[in-house]
């Protein structure tokens, strides 16, 4: 299932992936992530892709608060580490038209779950989520809508 919260008061900002996984009600360490086409706004993290453990993901995001305003998080299960290709096709936000063509949207990483995308800090875009997940997040932000 894929949605899209924008355009709404109930969040005190877009893209802070800590409010995004408690409202999915998905646990960081419960996965391995892949950390692609990030900007954000927080000193001490790295604008590179890169691969998270589920334990430094949520270090991350407990240890302070960070609106991500590009971001592509691309969940795996837990150990698993697939190819991804060279930049510039792996899994990227900014610029991705895929998004908004109509077509049939899946993580753009193979082997992913699922993936959070940050929109250019004004949209969170949820790609692949299982329907319980976007039940629980619905539920958190009722303006969340099919993307």
């Amino acid at each position: 299932m894929n949605l899209i919260l924008e355009k709404t008061d109930q969040v005190p900002f877009f893209t802070d992936m800590r409010l995004v996984l408690n409202a999915l009600d998905i646990s960081a360490p419960d996965y391995d992530w892949y950390v692609s086409d990030l900007e954000c706004f927080a000193p001490d993290v790295s604008n590179e892709d890169r691969w998270l453990s589920g334990d430094e993901l949520d270090n991350l995001l407990q240890r302070q608060e960070i609106q991500f305003i590009w971001a592509v998080f691309s969940a795996v299960p837990k150990g698993v580490r697939c190819d991804v290709p060279c930049p510039p096709h792996g899994p990227y936000a900014d610029g991705n038209g895929s998004f908004w063509d109509g077509t049939a949207i899946t993580p753009q990483l193979d082997g992913a779950l699922f993936e959070i995308v940050c929109w250019d800090s004004s949209a969170t875009l949820l790609i692949g989520i299982s329907p319980e997940a976007a039940e629980s997040f619905k539920n958190t932000y009722p303006d969340a809508r099919p993307l």
